[in-house]
């Protein structure tokens, strides 16, 4: 019997964010912490595998000695970024966020575009209909509260879908509700 992921990575926290942020961006550096801290407490760090968020976030496991999975498209003409230590090639955009999802005991978005949305929406729906036991989501930087307050606002957002999302200032912060919320969850 093959091992499970959790056998083979030990715990997952998947990280999600834009490709475009720069180096020397504050978000980018962030993502840099938060790997580093999620790599010496032992978890494996999943992203999207490309630039950006998803970079940073990786080079800071990789920093520490940690693993990095990164689950790539076939389509995508760009290379992956260098610090992965493994990847999930996938055909679909849809088994890409399956990927990216079911693996996982916690999930951090920070600011992006388009696809940041579509992967919050994705955990946050299942956290919503429980096909996903309950974990953290945690929204990281000041980006998010106002979003989440127009979706209140002007779609079908009631208070007990927000108090499924944890938001965090910073990437110490995020760590700790990671810490805290994700003892215990089963993949």
């Amino acid at each position: 019997m093959p091992p499970t992921d959790e056998q083979k990575f030990g715990p997952i926290v998947t990280i999600f964010g834009g490709s475009k942020c720069r180096e020397d961006s504050r978000e980018y550096n962030e993502a840099l912490e938060l790997g580093r801290m999620l790599a010496e407490a032992g978890f494996t760090i999943c992203t999207g595998g490309y630039l950006g968020i998803m970079e940073a976030a990786s080079r800071g496991a990789r920093e520490k000695g940690g693993r990095v999975l990164g689950i790539v498209m076939n389509q995508f003409k760009s290379e992956p970024n260098r610090y992965l230590t493994d990847k999930v090639a996938t055909d679909h955009f849809y088994d890409r966020l399956q990927n990216l999802i079911t693996r996982s005991v916690a999930f951090v978005a920070f600011r992006g575009g388009m696809g940041t949305v579509t992967e919050i929406s994705l955990v946050w729906n299942k956290l919503q209909t429980r096909v996903l036991a309950s974990r953290p989501l945690v929204l990281i930087g000041d980006c998010w509260q106002p979003i989440v307050e127009a979706w209140q606002e002007n779609l079908v957002v009631s208070d007990d879908d927000v108090s499924l999302l944890d938001f965090a200032a910073d990437a110490r912060q995020a760590f700790e509700i990671v810490i805290s919320k994700s003892t215990g969850v089963v993949v």
